[in-house]
């Protein structure tokens, strides 16, 4: 193999080592992210709105449902500045969200 042999071996470790650090230092893709930042949302926001149908609004599975929502749209805003509204189907820049955005839909059903 000689010493040519043992010059690539090197350089294809080094950029493994480059390739590797980099992923570390940066971390996930912002594309994926983003689809994690959103999958989080609308799970938390479907959860919140089985609760609701299931326990009622003001239960304690709804109020918990609630918490996680907004913990899901905090770690979004933390992580990327912008968080994922599922009721418009679209991305917020700006940390524009209500906690109390869903009981608009819930004093609406009741009159």
């Amino acid at each position: 193999m000689g010493h040519r042999g043992t010059l690539k071996n090197w350089k294809t470790l080094a950029g493994a080592g480059v390739l590797a650090a980099g992923i570390s230092l940066f971390g996930i893709p912002p594309k994926a992210q983003g689809e994690d930042c959103r999958d989080r949302i609308v799970r938390a926001d479907h959860r919140l709105h089985r609760a609701v149908e299931q326990h009622g609004w003001q239960s304690r599975q709804a109020e918990r449902a609630r918490a996680e929502l907004h913990a899901a749209r905090q770690h979004c805003w933390d992580h990327g500045h912008r968080w994922w509204n599922a009721e418009e189907n679209r991305w917020h820049s700006d940390r524009d969200w209500d906690d109390h955005d869903h009981d608009r839909d819930h004093d609406r059903d009741r009159h």
